[in-house]
């Protein structure tokens, strides 16, 4: 269903329920780690490697819903399935705006919690893959000295050689020098490429923002 080293985190004060779900990850392969308490979770963090989130909506102290805006406001991800044994409309709307995966009323299938899990699971590794690409591609562009990201900059502006050279007082061979440069410490294999790897950087801000 998932790689072993994925680990799911299951928050709930019954005793029960925790054994009863821990017993279930595990059997299917999952690396379970399971608390009473939302505190208990804070102080343990966030595991390594892929992750999802399996949260009681009422817990003593803080809630399961308390705990979707922490981490929200926090800018953590870690994808949400809240388990209720009450049949709230309301606040199973206020999580899945809050971007909850599924909210199930116990007593649910367990095949049900399986399926919900294993988009958490997918949906975090995609994330984490995205934010190692992301840090990747930060690191090639520190890389580059301060003119090769000007005509980087300008380069994805559209602009040719020519008027590169122009805009920047240099002659039109050091400009193809440069963007000689770029496109090999970049590691763009074409000009759509690096377009895209600018896009993300958001260079076309920066650049709006520094006129």
């Amino acid at each position: 269903m998932a790689e072993a080293t994925s680990t799911i985190i299951l928050i709930d004060d019954d005793p029960a329920i925790r054994e009863a779900i821990g017993g279930l990850l595990r059997s299917v392969g999952l690396r379970a780690r399971l608390f009473a308490s939302v505190d208990q979770f804070l102080e343990a963090g966030r595991p390594d490697g892929p992750a999802c989130l399996v949260l009681d909506v009422r817990l003593p102290g803080r809630s399961g819903l308390d705990l979707q805006r922490e981490l929200g406001a926090a800018n953590i991800q870690l994808p949400i399935i809240f388990i209720t044994g009450y049949d709230d409309i309301p606040m199973s709307v206020k999580a899945m705006k809050g971007g909850a995966i599924e909210f199930l009323t116990k007593p649910f299938r367990d095949q049900d919690l399986l399926d919900a899990i294993q988009l958490g699971i997918a949906r975090d590794r995609a994330w984490l893959e995205d934010k190692k690409a992301m840090a990747g591609l930060r690191a090639r562009f520190e890389t580059l000295t301060p003119r090769e990201r000007e005509v980087m900059t300008l380069v994805v502006a559209g602009r040719l050689n020519k008027q590169i050279a122009y805009e920047i007082g240099v002659s039109e061979i050091t400009v193809k020098v440069h963007r000689g440069q770029v496109m090999r410490k970049m590691q763009a294999t074409s000009l759509p490429d690096l377009a895209r790897m600018a896009d993300r950087l958001n260079l076309s801000g920066e650049k709006s923002q520094s006129r």
